[in-house]
Parts: C-alpha cells; sequence; structure tokens
C-alpha cells in the first residue's frame, strides 16, 4: 500500500523544475478529464491516467473556466488544477507560438488550435480558401496564380514562414495569424527577390523545391548538394524519386509507413510516380531560409542520388548501383534511415 501511495504521489508531482511559462488555453466546453491529453502533450503532467485518478480522488469544487493561462512544468497536478478553476489566474499577456522550419498547414493547424483555440478545420479552410488568396495577392507580390492550381491541397502552403509569433489573444482569429506569418514571410523574401523574380524557375517553383530540399537535408552544405542533385534531375527529364513527396501526397506523417499504393498513387505531388516528371504541382511544407537559398544557390555536381543515415549523414551517388551499394552498408551498419 505505501508503495502504491509513493507511485501516486510521484506521478502527480511536477514534471521537472522548469518554470518557463507555457501558454495553456481552456475552450468553451472543455473539462477537467477532456484536458488530460492536451497536458500530457505539453509535457505539464507526467500521465493522463494519475491526473484522471487525482480528479476522481480530488474532486473540484469550482467550474472550469474557459480563458488562457500560464502554466509551467515545475506546477504538480493540484496546482495546475488550482490554477483552472480560478479566473483571476487568466492571463492577458500575448501567445506565444513557435512554428519550426518544415511544418506544414495540417501540422500548423494542429499548433493553432492547441495554442489559442482556433479549430484545426478553420485555419485549414481559411488556408485553402482561392478566394480569401486572391484578396491577399495585391499586398503579397509571391503569392502567384500557381497557388490557384486545382490540384494543390493548401493554397497558402510553402508561403507561412517559420518562426516564433506573439499574437493578442483577444478575438483572435486564422486571418490574423495568416497575415502575420505571410508579412513576416514578404520581409524574409524582399531580399531575395531580385533572383525569384529573375530565375529560369518561377517563385512558385523554387519555394515549392525548398520544400522538399528541407526534409531532405538538415545542413547548409547537405541542402546546397541535394539541391544540386534534384537540378540534376529535372534537367535531363528524370523523376525527382523523393519520398517526402509522396508521405505529403498521401497526408501521411513521416514517422508513418508507405504502402505500394502509396508509392503507384499518381497525383500532383508524388514525385515517386514513374510517370510524374517534374516538380510537385506545390510546396509541401513552409521552408527556412536556408532551403530557400539552397534552392536558389545549388552546389553544381555530378550526383542523381543521395541518401541521408540515422545519424543524419547524406551520401551521394552518380548511379543506382552506387546508389544501392550505399542503402546495402547502411543496412548492414544498422544505420539505414527507412
Amino acid at each position: 500500500m505505501l508503495i502504491l501511495l509513493a507511485i501516486y504521489r510521484s506521478e502527480i508531482s511536477a514534471v521537472s523544475s522548469d518554470t518557463s511559462p507555457k501558454t495553456f488555453v481552456v475552450q468553451q466546453g472543455d473539462n477537467y478529464f477532456s484536458l488530460a491529453e492536451r497536458l500530457k502533450e505539453e509535457n505539464l503532467i507526467k500521465s493522463t491516467t494519475f491526473y484522471k485518478l487525482y480528479l476522481r480522488l480530488n474532486r473540484p469544487s469550482n467550474t472550469l473556466v474557459s480563458g488562457t493561462y500560464e502554466l509551467n512544468e515545475a506546477m504538480s497536478v493540484s496546482e495546475i488544477i488550482r490554477i483552472l478553476s480560478d479566473k483571476s489566474n487568466q492571463s492577458d499577456s500575448e501567445v506565444q507560438i513557435t512554428f519550426r522550419e518544415g511544418l506544414n498547414i495540417r501540422q500548423i493547424a494542429n499548433i493553432v488550435e492547441r495554442k489559442t483555440g482556433i479549430p484545426e478545420d478553420d485555419f485549414i479552410n481559411k488556408a485553402s480558401d482561392k478566394e480569401y488568396v486572391k484578396s491577399l495577392q495585391e499586398k503579397y507580390w509571391f503569392l502567384t496564380d500557381e497557388v490557384l492550381n486545382d490540384q494543390i491541397y493548401y493554397a497558402l502552403e510553402g508561403y507561412l514562414f517559420p518562426d516564433t509569433y506573439n499574437f493578442s489573444p483577444d478575438d483572435l482569429t486564422s486571418e490574423d495569424i495568416i497575415t502575420k506569418m505571410l508579412d513576416n514571410t514578404s520581409s524574409k523574401l524582399e531580399p531575395y527577390r531580385g533572383q525569384l523574380e529573375n530565375n529560369t524557375y518561377s517563385i512558385h517553383q523554387i519555394i515549392t523545391l525548398a520544400s522538399l530540399i528541407e526534409l531532405e537535408a538538415e545542413t547548409d552544405e547537405d541542402r546546397a548538394m541535394v539541391a544540386g542533385v534534384f537540378y540534376n534531375r529535372l534537367n535531363n527529364n528524370w523523376s525527382l524519386g523523393s519520398d517526402v513527396t509522396t508521405y505529403y501526397a498521401a497526408r501521411k506523417n513521416l514517422s508513418e509507413t508507405l504502402t505500394q499504393s502509396d508509392l503507384n498513387d499518381c497525383n500532383g505531388y508524388n514525385t515517386r510516380c514513374t510517370s510524374m516528371r517534374g516538380l510537385p504541382v506545390g510546396p509541401i511544407d513552409n521552408p527556412s531560409l536556408s532551403a530557400i537559398e539552397a534552392a536558389l544557390n545549388p552546389t553544381e555536381n555530378s550526383y542523381y542520388y543521395f541518401v541521408a543515415d540515422t545519424d543524419k549523414k547524406v551520401y551521394f551517388t552518380r548511379t543506382a548501383n552506387e546508389h544501392e551499394q550505399i542503402i546495402a552498408k547502411l543496412k548492414e551498419q544498422g544505420k539505414w534511415a527507412s
């Protein structure tokens, strides 16, 4: 019994000693139990099971109050419940959201919902609304008519710049978030405007290529080399053969498994489809400046293949036979990343 009690006390204690504030939004319709998964995702509780057990043993006397709160990992379950039940603890400060490089619209929408309470579907629908996007074109020079292609999943994919943003929580909408992100994109792309507008490839194609490079390599050097490989394939009318495009085409996360059906499905994105040549119809994520610079300034080389190991080291080869030899060697060493 004493052992069980010790486990219980440990599991409802603070996750860590980190007091860095985390913005947590309680939405209308939430209850203490429904918050369990989100609290765990934010690393604010150790266990959803013991969190719910605490609630059953210590029924909160106050009703859960919707709003924006500041919590941290140094708070125990009892402290978190106490704060969420008192409206005076609501935060009037700005909501800070970080979108890392390489996230796609679906992933961004998920973060937006968790941080602000704006439903994922609301954000996704706004980022896909062609009439809305048309209204943005006069303000943002980089949004060309190519983003309105019917094959594109989300019109603004690729153009929401990855960064840390601060938003006022009052009456915050999807449009507010999108506008702030596009303003940042405009600022970040302005120094490259000449290169983007006077390139063999269109602005949309460069951003599309950058989105592939973003997910295929991590260092600036490797990204420029990967860009060179992609250009070699494009110049020789080869398929790009990039798995990351197949994941996006199938609306799967990179941690999921691709099926043969996914690989064979020919649509505007899947460059593994044997009949597809050239770039995907649009970006598959929102790339960093590093990836965009690589797309604009590739390292010229004579390679047509590349593969990364589990340590993110990228190997470049000229022929399919050399490529397969590298893969076989990585598998023997237990470093095959696929």
